[in-house]
């Protein structure tokens, strides 16, 4: 006899094994009664691991190269998941479960820092959301329909590690990245890959690449070793680390709330898991247009008030307007998403080289502690109904409120050092001087006063 069908997926990749998860502990561990604090407690260990993998993650790729960590934590997530299947009680699986976590995000965040270094201005944006997210939103679309036709959790398990399999011979296609290569001094690696990519597009390769001259300006630059506290060098730099964490952090849990709530929902699980999915393609190909034309922090900020308002706005629908209710979250989720899919953009275009990965990796390990702590937020339901909509909703628009204090990257060429970094005026501290003025290449950023 079949075992028990899983319930429905929760977030993109997480959920993929949160289904799982939910059917091992009500159909074969018997979870359930007094036991059944162990399946939240298995969702937060997942995203334990995941928080540990976007720690070291950033650090790991910043010191051994972005190609080969992500390869290298690829066949992580792929290999735990698989020893997933031969799990012979709660503790193996859930153990198993965290280092798949690990390997998860690590490759993810990863993946896409390569994406954002080898990839020009128009395709970066494009790779960021439409590729990248509107991928993952698919992937999230098909797991419902995985999980209503495959009733064992042991072979939808095996259907969803197998295709990991394929991304092997992705190694011999995909480049190191040549500003990393540039940053570590590997100058030939660096133009071989350059000149592999102009030939492809067909672009002259100029005859002098690296100007022997500027290449002497590098030198210090292999002796500098960065560290997460470079992140909180400056006054400056640490205000936009701060922000950026609670930017993250606040976003993840309005995300993940949300996606874990769609079983909760008036009507049938398995379409409400499919509609969260739904929900979030218009979401990812919005961030894109809007990002192609329109500052950064004005549009995440503006998606944000949308998500946040609406929330808030559920507590005045009527108790027997279900499908209103539904609607509602679905375009809360809509606003929350389109602000999610932002963030890597963001982040990234406002770190140098040197600490780009290491800063993505810790703001996303800040959204992992949003994703471990927003499974309580759904739990107030039990209370209220409309609570985890009050609070979701007024932390959207909180955090809605400090992105406007950010810094405009929208027009800005990507920092290569630190220096160049604490260049940027974001904020002004005191009078402005002339160098500050000379530093300010595009006439759309807004520098905002404190």
């Amino acid at each position: 006899m079949a075992e028990k069908v899983p319930k429905t997926a929760k977030k993109r990749d997480h959920m993929l094994f949160e289904e799982l998860f939910c059917s091992t502990a009500d159909g074969m561990w018997n979870l359930v009664c007094e036991e059944d604090w162990k399946t939240p407690l298995t969702s937060s260990l997942f995203f334990v691991g995941v928080l540990f993998g976007s720690f070291v993650s950033g650090q790991l790729s910043d010191r051994f190269g972005r190609k080969s960590i992500l390869f290298a934590t690829m066949a992580v997530q792929t290999g735990f998941s698989f020893l997933q299947i031969f799990s012979v009680n709660w503790e193996m699986f859930t153990v198993l479960f965290v280092i798949v976590g690990m390997g998860q995000i690590s490759n993810y965040v990863v993946a896409f820092i390569l994406g954002t270094e080898i990839l020009g201005k128009s395709v970066r944006i494009i790779f960021s959301t439409l590729g990248v997210c509107t991928f993952f939103a698919v992937g999230y679309m098909l797991l419902p329909l995985f999980a209503y036709f495959i009733r064992d959790w042991r072979m939808l398990l095996l259907a969803l590690t197998v295709p990991g399999l394929l991304c092997v011979p992705l190694w011999w296609f995909i480049p190191e990245s040549p500003r990393w290569l540039i940053s570590q001094r590997r100058f030939r690696e660096a133009e071989e890959i350059i000149q592999k990519a102009a030939k492809m597009n067909s672009i002259a390769v100029p005859v002098v690449m690296f100007d022997p001259m500027k290449l002497q300006e590098l030198k210090p630059l292999k002796q500098q070793k960065v560290f997460i506290l470079d992140l909180f060098k400056t006054r400056n730099i640490a205000t936009i680390t701060t922000m950026s964490v609670l930017l993250w952090m606040l976003t993840s849990v309005g995300y993940f709330a949300l996606s874990l709530n769609s079983p909760n929902l008036h009507g049938d699980a398995y379409l409400n898991c499919f509609l969260s999915a739904l929900i979030e393609v218009p979401a990812y190909i919005t961030a894109w247009l809007l990002l192609r034309t329109l500052p950064r922090r004005y549009i995440i900020a503006g998606v944000l008030f949308l998500g946040g308002g609406v929330l808030l706005l559920i507590q005045l629908v009527p108790t027997e307007y279900n499908f209103l209710s539904i609607g509602m979250v679905m375009l809360g989720k809509f606003g929350i998403t389109s602000a999610f899919s932002m963030l890597y953009v963001f982040t990234a275009e406002l770190y140098p080289t040197l600490v780009r990965n290491m800063a993505v990796g810790v703001t996303s390990m800040a959204s992992r502690v949003g994703s471990i702590i927003a499974p309580y937020f759904v739990y107030l339901g039990a209370y209220n109904r409309v609570l985890p909509y009050m609070v979701m909703g007024s932390l959207t628009v909180l955090i809605g409120i400090i992105t406007l204090f950010f810094p405009e990257s929208f027009g800005m060429t990507l920092p290569e050092t630190l220096e160049e970094m604490q260049k940027v005026k974001w904020f002004r501290f005191g009078k402005k001087t002339r160098d500050s003025m000379d530093n300010e290449e595009n006439p759309k950023v807004l520098i905002t006063s404190f």
